[in-house]
């Protein structure tokens, strides 16, 4: 069964890896296909399913729309969010085969708001997160395991990601590659 699970992900991160500018692999030529997004908000209760991408090229309405919706919800605060971020949430659906909304937890978070999350959860708040750059995004994604969300993410290879089984959620960045 596991064995299954990992023959799975590794052909959907290909597959994903294949059609994604940011995480093509060598001599594949860029897919022409629209890429989408669709994400639900816990903590504002927005929803957005848009096309943020064809091809090589972004959708410059469709990325301001992302940078507002994953706003600090603490502050309101709008940062501009990483396009590969948004990528690497495409290619992780396309991996796990689902079209289903990821549920935010956290996206961009301003300095003043890490600042005070660090201070009050105990250590867990990195002092230079990725989300104050706009890359880096806390989701699960419902109907999926939280172990899958996270290997599906792991085999891509494309960036950091910790996984947070008690609070539900896996964090995912366009870092370096890494995990915790």
């Amino acid at each position: 069964m596991k064995h299954d699970r990992r023959r799975f992900l590794r052909h959907g991160a290909t597959a994903a890896a294949a059609a994604l500018p940011g995480l093509a692999l060598p001599g594949r030529a860029l897919a022409a296909a629209p890429r989408t997004l669709a994400l639900a908000h816990t903590h504002t209760h927005e929803d957005i399913n848009l096309v943020f991408a064809v091809g090589d090229r972004y959708e410059p309405a469709a990325l301001t729309a992302l940078d507002h919706f994953l706003r600090d919800h603490y502050t309101g605060e709008v940062g501009r969010i990483d396009p590969r971020l948004h990528d690497l949430l495409h290619a992780v659906r396309v991996t796990l085969g689902t079209t289903a909304p990821f549920h935010v937890i956290s996206g961009y978070r301003g300095p003043q708001t890490n600042d005070r999350l660090q201070k009050t959860r105990g250590g867990g708040v990195a002092t230079r997160s990725l989300h104050m750059d706009g890359r880096a995004i806390d989701v699960r994604l419902p109907g999926v395991a939280l172990s899958d969300l996270r290997d599906a993410a792991l085999s891509l290879q494309a960036g950091g990601v910790g996984y947070y089984a008690r609070d539900q959620f896996v964090h995912i960045d366009t870092g370096r590659v890494r995990r915790w």
